[in-house]
């Protein structure tokens, strides 16, 4: 464990700092973990995290209902200046973060109701997402993402399964707003802000390709590699619409991501998880804060009841924790975000919950 703990202080004396860095998605267990899961993931997510995940099923199972809810640590004090109901809502939140100048909020809500088998996964994912930040009563920056998307995956495994080869292919409808300074005493409802070409709306079809490396080995070490929307996802087909513009969200850019994972059987019903992820390999050079780029984790689990995590994201500690039955799973985690800025690093500490039901 030498190496481990080396790298893990390395790791922390990374410095730099830059924006907020979105990804597709996120969930409540690698976000516990320090959102490392390239290597570990091993439930329906697979479907978007690493699609070779899915040869690690061993039984099908389908989710009903899982909806998860992160919020940031500015969102109370938010809502105590003016009250929401919504906190994915332009139109109730930025009101409300205008009487709140210099304090990011940030909130996230989730569904991912999916059926998946070994080697096989389809879900749809709906996602509302909100990053905003008044500097005045007339001016905050903001970013807001809706996507549905739906998702169809199946992995190869050859060799006994210690190489796994997964595709996923996904339809992306998407309604992004991403503006430096938008007027919260104005007209900020979506089809108000599409109007003024500050709401972009679009349908992008893109493909991911994940790869799992498992050495017969103890301990099952494990090498994931998963390159995400290959050759660029554009959102420029006009079919499905939920929204009417003529402005395009941004393409999503192909990347890679890379991750390590290796299991300790402590006991026969306690064992734990280890995983170590590295994103962004090919866009990595645009990013000034490398250190938002490295993900570590650990998981340990207690009879498949009881699930404690910890982990270093963006050098900040997470943690999280899971009870779990047959049919009902509640989780919840928090972690750090770094929303500062090079000269001035600043950690958002969020917090998630989520309940899960399945059949």
């Amino acid at each position: 464990m030498n190496w481990f703990l080396v790298l893990f202080f390395n790791l922390i004396a990374v410095v730099a700092s830059s924006t907020e860095r979105f990804e597709f998605y996120n969930g409540i267990r690698p976000l516990g973990m320090g959102n490392a899961s390239v290597a570990s993931v091993n439930d329906e997510t697979a479907l978007i995290v690493n699609p070779a995940g899915l040869g690690k099923l061993r039984n099908f199972f389908g989710t009903i209902l899982d909806p998860e809810l992160d919020m940031g640590s500015s969102a109370l004090n938010t809502y105590r200046a003016k009250s929401f109901s919504n906190p994915t809502s332009l139109s109730q939140v930025l009101p409300a973060v205008a009487a709140t100048p210099g304090d990011y909020f940030y909130a996230r809500t989730q569904l991912f109701p999916s059926f998946v088998a070994r080697n096989f996964g389809i879900g749809l994912l709906v996602k509302n997402e909100l990053a905003t930040m008044a500097d005045s009563a007339t001016s905050a920056s903001v970013f807001y993402r809706d996507d549905m998307a739906l998702m169809l995956g199946y992995n190869f495994r050859f060799w006994d399964g210690r190489i796994k080869l997964g595709f996923t292919g996904k339809m992306i409808s998407r309604t992004e707003v991403n503006e430096t300074a938008i007027d919260p005493s104005g007209a900020v409802d979506l089809p108000s802000l599409a109007a003024a070409n500050q709401a972009k709306h679009g349908l992008g079809i893109g493909t991911d390709v994940g790869l799992m490396l498992t050495a017969p080995w103890d301990n099952l070490p494990t090498l994931g590699i998963v390159a995400r929307d290959l050759g660029n996802t554009t959102f420029d087909k006009t079919y499905f619409t939920r929204m009417t513009t003529n402005e395009r969200p941004n393409s999503a850019v192909q990347d890679v991501d890379a991750g390590l994972s290796f299991q300790i059987i402590h006991k026969p019903n306690i064992r734990s998880l280890w995983a170590f992820d590295y994103h962004g390999i090919l866009t990595a050079k645009d990013e000034e804060d490398k250190n938002k780029l490295y993900h570590l984790g650990v998981e340990v689990n207690f009879g498949d009841v009881f699930f404690f995590r910890a982990g270093y994201n963006q050098r900040y500690v997470t943690a999280g924790f899971e009870l779990a039955s047959e049919r009902f799973q509640f989780q919840i985690a928090t972690y750090g975000e770094e929303v500062g800025t090079a000269a001035a690093p600043k950690e958002d500490r969020r917090n998630v919950a989520k309940f899960t039901f399945r059949f």
